[in-house]
């Protein structure tokens, strides 16, 4: 199985910049003007929009389940500079535990994957799949769901 949600992500992305050129603009247009306080204002809008696209925490999400290998690459969908990719990569046999953790109404979902290693257990960093499709994050639990009833 593979889900990729690389379309949404840089919609996401697209929409973050536009938005935020159009606050900019606005913004230096009203201190050009002398509208100080609406310029404020409008830096305070800038601020919210920006701290609800950190809270999202939107990211490019791929997702396999393929060749006896999960695998999962991803990386925020709005950064300033290079993205950096990450990658969490193991045999199917590994997995122990797998967590979603959704919050606002499902609207915002992480997934956290613990494996087993040769000293234990190891918990990978949570990844976000806000911006993956609700329906596409039914298909990631169920996959994994699966795999791990297959080998419990």
């Amino acid at each position: 199985m593979r889900i990729n949600n690389k379309n949404r992500a840089v919609k996401f992305k697209r929409t973050f910049f536009l938005v935020s050129v159009v606050i900019a603009i606005g913004a230096l247009l009203f201190f050009l003007f002398d509208m100080t306080g609406t310029a404020l204002i409008s830096i305070g809008v800038f601020s919210l929009w920006y701290l609800y696209f950190h809270v999202a925490d939107y990211q490019f999400v791929e997702f396999k389940n393929e060749n006896g290998r999960v695998m999962l690459r991803y990386y925020k969908a709005v950064s300033f500079g290079r993205p950096r990719f990450n990658e969490i990569e193991f045999p199917q046999n590994m997995l122990r535990k797998v967590f979603f953790e959704n919050s606002v109404f499902g609207k915002m979902s992480d997934l956290t994957l613990v494996v087993k290693t040769k000293r234990g257990a190891a918990e990978y960093p949570s990844v976000s799949l806000s911006a993956v499709h609700f329906e596409d994050r039914l298909k990631i639990a169920q996959s994994l769901n699966e795999l791990l009833s297959h080998l419990n």
